[in-house]
């Protein structure tokens, strides 16, 4: 019920401010005290966050993060940076949750669709443009093994084009505190939120993208098992 309440407070907020805020960073804001009560309310739901001094608040970031569940969504919020999700069409149909998300300016992709795929980029590279980071779950689905999936190329791509650097973050522990296929959170979960060294990409040239991918891939894997 606190949740539902809450998203119908958000969407009604963000509508009464659209006119004024065209990057609708207002209703960011919002998902930062979401992130606070969905992990606060768990007594027993214990979130370590480490490598928020890597941030730099001045700067536009492709943040690259590895996917165990949709809790990623909700920890990832507590780095307190601006951003835009890449996510898939179906959590823009979620009541609330997914009207703000549409009000919202976030990246909506449906899997297997090329047209949608190039449209995804398209508004990817105007949000970095404009000094928007933008968020990337490269392994394109929701890892069901502690260990990573592939990465696709695009993100890295897209970060080597516009010259942006990115900004890795490792997540572990999410995949118990809500199992995929399910909305039900678990008790008696440590997660570990971890922001890793920016990887600057000047350097790289639009052939290499799959160099800076892999570097990212094992950035995260090694992160990862250290947690």
């Amino acid at each position: 019920m606190f949740t539902v309440l809450f998203w119908f407070a958000v969407f009604v907020t963000t509508i009464l401010l659209y006119p004024f805020d065209k990057q609708r960073k207002a209703s960011h804001w919002h998902g930062y005290w979401w992130s606070n009560a969905m992990v606060g309310m768990n007594p027993y739901w214990k979130l370590e966050i480490t490598g928020l001094e890597n941030i730099d608040k001045k700067q536009t970031y492709v943040i690259i993060a590895n996917h165990q569940s949709f809790a990623d969504i909700i920890v990832i919020y507590q780095i307190r940076t601006q951003f835009k999700w890449v996510a898939k069409e179906s959590l823009f149909k979620v009541p609330f949750i997914g009207w703000t998300a549409s009000l919202a300016k976030h990246i909506r992709i449906t899997r297997g669709k090329f047209s949608s795929i190039k449209k995804v980029y398209r508004e990817a590279a105007t949000w970095l443009r404009s000094g928007m980071s933008v968020t990337f779950f490269p392994e394109g689905t929701r890892s069901e093994t502690d260990d990573m999936g592939k990465f696709q190329n695009g993100a890295f791509k897209l970060a080597i084009k516009e010259k942006k650097p990115i900004l890795p973050i490792s997540i572990t522990g999410t995949r118990e505190a809500i199992p995929k296929g399910s909305w039900v959170f678990k008790a008696n979960v440590t997660a570990h939120l971890k922001i890793l060294s920016p990887v600057d990409t000047s350097s790289y040239k639009p052939g290499d993208f799959r160099l800076l991918r892999d570097k990212v891939h094992s950035m995260l894997e090694e992160a990862g098992r250290a947690s």
